[in-house]
């Protein structure tokens, strides 16, 4: 039969996308590299800026614009939440999670974690070091930066690290109620993490969409991989452990 498949077709039966998971996750991918190429181009050519502008200087007082809007607890709420999208917070996460996973006797989804986490913040500084986008001088920022502006890279390590930590977690779970709430946490907790750059004054809105989208991207990707892997037997499937060496 399959000597009558045309080779676009059998490429298409192989990477199994006539079943949702892998069709959702590659369309996925898709979609948000294309948010993000769509948007670098709108951005450097300057069609952000107007909309960029309006929206930081409507979180500043207009009689001070050092003192971000709302209370005060607010913006020490803010710095406690964009805590959660840096290096040294991922990194324990990461870490939390992988031997949480080795412990369950989840080998191979502890080995895509660390490859797509590593392989999402080496993209992350290949971005922001090819694109070197100055960081906003419209307000005081209100937190230390060190780098580039654009991509984000708290909005994008946040996406990448937490959407594929939930991405991974939900598929080693068996039940549709916990699947929802990982998943979930994950996309609330990257929402925050990316608007608390903004609020904070240390991005450009359109920085931090851009961090969205290929984080997502990129979290999309490895949830296909993973898919994949798991047809093979290279990760293991809800309820499995690994085999014993």
């Amino acid at each position: 039969m399959n000597m009558f498949l045309t080779p676009a077709t059998r490429l298409w039966l192989r990477l199994r996308l006539n079943e949702i998971g892998p069709l959702i996750s590659l369309a996925g991918c898709g979609l948000f590299a294309w948010i993000f190429i769509a948007l670098t181009d709108e951005v450097f050519e300057g069609e952000t800026h107007a909309i960029d502008s309006t929206i930081l200087l409507s979180l500043r007082s207009p009689q001070n614009l050092a003192d971000p809007i709302g209370p005060s607890w607010l913006e020490e709420s803010a710095r406690d939440i964009t805590g959660l999208g840096g290096y040294a917070i991922l990194t324990l996460v990461t870490i939390s999670v992988a031997v949480y996973l080795l412990m369950a006797g989840k080998r191979g989804a502890a080995t895509l974690l660390a490859v797509a986490v590593v392989g999402g913040a080496l993209l992350s500084t290949g971005l922001k070091m090819g694109f070197e986008r100055p960081r906003p001088d419209l307000v005081p920022h209100a937190t230390q930066v060190y780098t580039a502006s654009f991509p984000s890279g708290h909005a994008m390590l946040s996406a990448v690290t937490y959407l594929t930590l939930g991405a991974l977690l939900a598929r080693v779970q068996e039940r549709r109620r916990i699947k929802a709430f990982v998943l979930g946490l994950a996309v609330v907790t990257t929402l925050l993490v990316g608007m608390s750059r903004i609020y904070l004054g240390v991005h450009w809105p359109s920085d931090v969409l851009a961090g969205w989208a290929v984080g997502a991207a990129w979290a999309s990707l490895c949830w296909f991989v993973a898919l994949q892997l798991q047809r093979k037997g290279q990760v293991e499937k809800p309820g499995e452990t690994s085999a014993p060496s």
